[in-house]
């Protein structure tokens, strides 16, 4: 049985749900989490055995496509993305900053789950559209070499996807931008 992760992003509420109720019906899925995000767009996350994540998930795609905004489906998910989603993240020895930031809900987890396989980085925040507009930003932490490699990885990988907005590496953050974000 494989573990995968996979997200529904859609302009609107009714046709959240309405997809979201979808993808429990169609495979054995679980919805872990269904809401609300920035400007009123609804996000439903799924997880389960891949063969179901991806059944549910095209199945969603396929029924309401036109106001569908972005989703995803991974097939083995890093582990630290779910204490990023949740602000749970314990972060020992900041180092260098990484600041990427996109256009949609899902795309950021995409970008998460990128970044931490591409290089030894720790995932701090993963802001899900909450408070900002419909976009969302994560933020990593690592020696500088191995944040600006995750960042450099991430923006190659999303450059098609038209979601990638904008992205930083700083290599010493002042201890008060850390005690800021931490």
């Amino acid at each position: 049985m494989s573990k995968a992760l996979a997200m529904v992003e859609y302009l609107t509420v009714a046709t959240g749900i309405t997809a979201a109720d979808s993808m429990v019906k169609t495979a054995d899925v679980k919805l872990i989490e269904a809401h609300v995000v920035c400007p009123g767009k609804y996000i439903a996350l799924i997880q389960g055995d891949l063969s179901a994540v991806t059944a549910a998930v095209e199945n969603a795609k396929r029924t309401y496509p036109e106001k569908l905004v972005d989703s995803f489906v991974l097939g083995n998910p890093d582990d630290s993305i779910f204490p990023a989603i949740y602000g749970s993240c314990e972060v020992t020895n900041p180092s260098a900053l990484g600041v990427f930031e996109t256009y949609s809900a899902a795309s950021i987890i995409v970008a998460a789950d990128i970044a931490s396989k591409t290089a030894d980085v720790v995932l701090v925040e993963l802001r899900i559209a909450k408070g900002m507009c419909g976009k969302s930003y994560m933020l990593i932490t690592g020696e500088v070499s191995a944040v600006q490699a995750s960042i450099d990885t991430v923006k190659e990988r999303l450059k098609d996807t038209s979601m990638y907005l904008d992205s930083s590496v700083i290599a010493n953050p002042d201890k008060e931008t850390w005690q800021n974000i931490l």
